[in-house]
């Protein structure tokens, strides 16, 4: 069997490990062996995994790889921001962005290639729906670039909508936060949702992560205008959803609001948001627009972000201007496009 046509280790859980070793006749306890060769001490081949029989080695190497393959490209911001390509699906490459910020390291993760949401301010959507990620995908951004062992945070803010394919993002997030795997703390991960209901509560129920929900207009017409899944998930849905959770304590929830000049960056806007907002224990942030070909769009000024954010911290709201990153290397949000297999790189 030829290299690439092995199944890949990364990607896999403690279960799909046990299935391996039983696969190729290991004692069922190799399979923590197996994660720990793979997600702790980040091995490069199986014939590093000393502590399995050579047997048991050869059997692994012959169905088996680690699967971590480098980044095919990266662009560095003038702001210390990397964004990096890898490959994706349906012949459209996905694109992963590191951002340092004194302290923290967090990693801005695609969960498909393209995206069916469509919302009109967004590169990604713009490039349709290619194919979801698997698990493998997914921790192959996170494990594969330089600075992996730096990382401090997670955000599944990149490429695609999380709770459009959330089985592959909730076996990456049990791969991050499990005592076999990354063993991170689920306050490290965020998880930003237009706000698909159903799945939505899944991952509520069956994680601890942080959630950010894409706002960006409080009221329901306006809001369907820019995001057409507000027609199949009114934003008063998922508000009412969100009220059933507890976010005063380790869990935080944040509101994403784009504000664009003259469509909802004026203060009866603010106003309607923390009336939608009043009582729920959360965060705003306030986002640039980062203009992208062919749309009339055009982001507020920053005197009129400043007034909008003092608005809703006089209304009870708390709100911050996001910093933009990475820019001017089309790495800042709603940027991402990936590349087109078929186009001239």
């Amino acid at each position: 069997m030829e290299e690439k046509d092995k199944k890949p280790l990364v990607g896999m859980t403690l279960d799909d490990f046990a299935a391996v070793a039983e696969e190729c006749r290991l004692p069922r306890f190799a399979a923590k062996q197996i994660a720990d060769w793979i997600y702790v001490k980040r091995v490069d081949s199986i014939d590093a995994m000393t502590n399995l029989s050579i047997k048991g080695r050869e059997q692994l190497k012959s169905r088996y790889r680690i699967g971590l393959v480098a980044p095919k490209e990266s662009a560095r911001s003038k702001d210390g921001t990397v964004k990096y390509l890898f490959d994706g699906r349906g012949g459209r490459d996905i694109e992963a962005v590191y951002i340092p910020d004194r302290d923290r390291a967090t990693l801005c993760v695609s969960s498909q290639a393209g995206c069916r949401m469509g919302c009109r301010f967004c590169m990604t959507g713009r490039q349709g729906f290619h194919g979801n990620l698997d698990a493998y995908d997914i921790l192959n951004q996170i494990l594969a670039i330089p600075e992996s062992l730096s990382l401090t945070n997670i955000v599944f803010m990149g490429m695609g909508e999380p709770m459009d394919n959330l089985p592959a993002v909730l076996k990456a997030i049990e791969i991050l936060t499990a005592p076999w795997g990354l063993a991170w703390s689920p306050k490290r991960i965020t998880v930003s949702s237009i706000g698909k209901l159903d799945s939505l509560k899944e991952l509520l129920d069956k994680t601890k992560v942080h959630v950010a929900i894409s706002v960006h207009s409080p009221v329901a017409v306006q809001r369907e205008s820019l995001m057409p899944v507000e027609k199949a998930y009114p934003l008063k849905s998922v508000i009412e959803l969100l009220r059933g959770y507890d976010f005063s304590k380790q869990r935080r929830l944040s509101v994403e609001y784009i504000m664009w000049r003259g469509v909802n960056d004026n203060l009866r806007s603010a106003q309607s948001l923390a009336r939608l907002l009043k009582g729920l224990d959360c965060r705003v942030n306030l986002i640039r627009f980062h203009a992208i070909p062919d749309t009339p769009l055009e982001t507020a000024d920053d005197a009129t972000m400043v007034a909008f954010r003092d608005r809703l911290n006089e209304l009870g709201i708390t709100a911050t201007i996001r910093t933009s990153r990475g820019e001017d290397i089309a790495a800042a949000c709603g940027m991402l496009a990936g590349k087109n297999n078929d186009a001239a790189i």
